[in-house]
C-alpha cells in the first residue's frame, strides 16, 4: 500500500446534532437525529454541494491545514469521494478494468477494491481531457451503487466489495456513451436506484437489490448528458430532476410522464451541473452561452408548472462542471465568462453581486461547510476558504496541493469535487487523494 500518514490528531468528526430530518431514499425523514457528519453520495447528503453540520476551522494558518495523509493508488479518472463513517468510497481505472475502491478515511489504508467493468478506449468516448471513470459512488445502507463511464451500473456490498449485480445502460436499455463518457451519480430513492441511459429510455430506475427495471420516463428521448438527477416535491406531486441538451426534464416519481421541461441551460455541447431545488424555486447553469435560469413550480390538480422568473446568458454564471452552491439567498460558483471567475449570484433576481478572477484561465468546483465555501481552482490545484458574503470575496486562508498527478489527462484538469466529512477535506487529482485535518 503506497499510502503515507502524516500525523494525525483525534478527529472531531462525530457529533451530535439534531436536525430536522436525515437523508432516506432520496427525501428527509422527520425527526431523525444525525450523528455523524458523513457525505455519502455526490455532493453531500442532499446533493446540494453543503456538507453535513460538524465543526470546522473558519479560517487557516499560512499554507493551509495540516495534511493528514495522502495516497496514491486511487487510479485514473475523475471520480469524487463518498465517505461514510471511516470507509472512504471511489472509483479508479487500471489500464484494462474499471473499479470501485473502499479505504479507511482516517489512514488511507485500502480495504478492498473491486473491478465492475472493463476500462474505457479513446474508442468508446473522447479521451481528450482524460479518461476513466466520472462517477462519485452512492452510499446507501448496505449497498455501494456505481455507474462506470462505460455504462455499466452495479451494486456492491459495503463491508466486503462484492458485486451483488450490474446492468449495462447501452447494451441492455439502448443508451448510448455520451461524448465524455457517463458521468452521473446514482440516485438512491427508496428501494430504486435511478439513473440516465439516455435516448429512447431516458431514465429508468431499478430495484436496488435485484437490477430489475421498475420504473421509466416518458414523452422524453435526448442523449444522457453529465448531470446527476435530484428528486422534488411540490404539493402532492414528487419528481425526478435532471437536464440534457433540450434543457431541464422532470418526471412523476410514480407515473414517469413528464411533468415540465425548460430550454433555457440546454445546450449543443455539455450540459454538466447538477440542478438546485430551494422550496419552489429550481435553478440550474451550464456553459457554453447557455447562462443560467431560475423556474417557479406550481402543483396543479394534474401535475406541477414550471413559470420562469429569468433566464441570462450574458456576463452572468455560466457554470461548465464544478457546480454550484445556494448559501442563504446567493448562488456561489464558477462561471467561465471574462476568462474565468468566482462569482455570487442573488437567487431571486439573478444579479450579479461580485466576481472574483481565477489565478489562471481555468474553471473550479466549490463545496460549503460550516459557513465557509471551499473554492477548488483546477488549473493551480488549490482550495481557497471563502466567506459567503454578498459584497465582496472574503477568503480566509489557502491550499495548494504538494503534487499533482503523473497520469496523462491531456487537454483536463483537477475535476475531482472536493469533499468535506469528518472533519477532513478531501481532495482528489486522478491517482492521488489528499486528506486535510479541518475540523475544531
Amino acid at each position: 500500500m503506497n499510502s503515507l500518514s502524516l500525523g494525525r490528531s483525534p478527529s472531531l468528526a462525530f457529533f451530535v446534532a439534531l436536525a430536522v430530518g436525515t437523508w432516506a431514499g432520496g427525501a428527509w425523514a422527520d425527526n431523525v437525529s444525525v450523528t455523524q457528519s458523513d457525505w455519502p453520495q455526490w455532493r453531500g447528503p442532499q446533493r446540494d454541494g453543503h456538507a453535513a453540520a460538524q465543526s470546522l476551522l473558519e479560517s487557516w494558518p499560512e499554507g493551509g491545514p495540516a495534511l493528514k495523509w495522502q495516497s496514491t493508488e486511487m487510479g485514473s479518472g475523475y471520480s469524487a469521494v463518498s465517505v461514510v463513517g471511516n470507509e472512504l468510497f471511489t472509483m479508479g481505472s487500471s489500464e484494462t478494468d474499471c473499479r470501485v475502491i473502499c479505504i479507511d478515511a482516517s489512514s488511507g489504508e485500502k480495504r478492498w477494491e473491486t473491478a465492475v467493468s472493463r476500462a474505457s478506449t479513446s474508442d468508446d468516448y473522447n479521451h481528450g481531457w482524460g479518461g476513466g471513470p466520472r462517477c462519485t459512488p452512492t452510499v446507501d445502507g448496505d449497498q455501494v451503487f456505481v455507474l462506470s463511464d462505460v455504462g455499466v451500473l452495479a451494486s456492491l456490498s459495503k463491508s466486503s466489495g462484492v458485486m451483488q449485480w450490474s446492468i449495462d445502460l447501452v447494451k441492455d436499455y439502448g443508451g448510448a456513451i455520451p461524448t465524455w463518457g457517463y458521468s452521473e451519480s446514482p440516485l438512491v430513492d427508496g428501494e430504486r436506484v435511478v439513473v440516465t441511459p439516455g435516448e429512447s429510455q431516458f431514465m429508468i430506475a431499478v430495484d436496488r437489490r435485484s437490477g430489475e427495471k421498475v420504473w421509466t420516463s416518458k414523452q422524453a428521448n435526448a442523449p444522457a448528458q453529465y448531470v446527476s438527477i435530484i428528486r422534488g416535491t411540490i404539493g402532492s406531486h414528487s419528481f425526478y430532476v435532471t437536464a440534457s441538451k433540450p434543457g431541464l426534464l422532470a418526471f412523476d416519481v410514480q407515473t414517469g410522464d413528464q411533468l415540465f421541461s425548460d430550454a433555457a441551460t440546454g445546450n449543443g455541447v455539455a450540459v454538466v451541473p447538477t440542478p438546485i431545488l430551494a422550496g419552489d424555486k429550481l435553478y440550474h447553469t451550464s456553459n457554453y452561452n447557455a447562462g443560467n435560469t431560475l423556474l417557479k413550480l406550481s402543483a396543479t390538480d394534474s401535475g406541477v408548472t414550471a413559470e420562469s422568473v429569468y433566464a441570462l446568458n450574458d456576463k452572468t454564471m455560466q457554470n461548465h462542471h464544478g457546480g454550484v452552491v445556494l448559501v442563504e439567498g446567493v448562488i456561489y460558483g464558477c462561471s467561465k465568462v471574462n476568462g474565468g471567475v468566482w462569482m455570487a449570484q442573488d437567487l431571486e433576481s439573478g444579479d450579479k453581486l461580485w466576481e472574483e478572477r481565477l489565478p489562471g484561465k481555468g474553471s473550479g468546483a466549490v463545496c460549503f461547510g460550516d459557513g465557509r465555501l471551499y473554492c477548488y481552482d483546477d488549473k493551480e490545484g488549490s482550495v481557497t476558504l471563502v466567506e459567503p458574503n454578498r459584497q465582496s470575496y472574503q477568503a480566509h486562508g489557502k491550499l495548494t496541493l504538494p503534487r499533482q498527478t503523473d497520469l496523462p489527462r491531456d487537454k483536463g484538469a483537477i475535476w475531482a469535487h472536493p469533499v468535506i466529512a469528518n472533519g477532513t477535506l478531501f481532495i482528489r487529482d486522478q491517482d492521488l487523494l489528499f486528506a486535510y485535518e479541518i475540523g475544531r
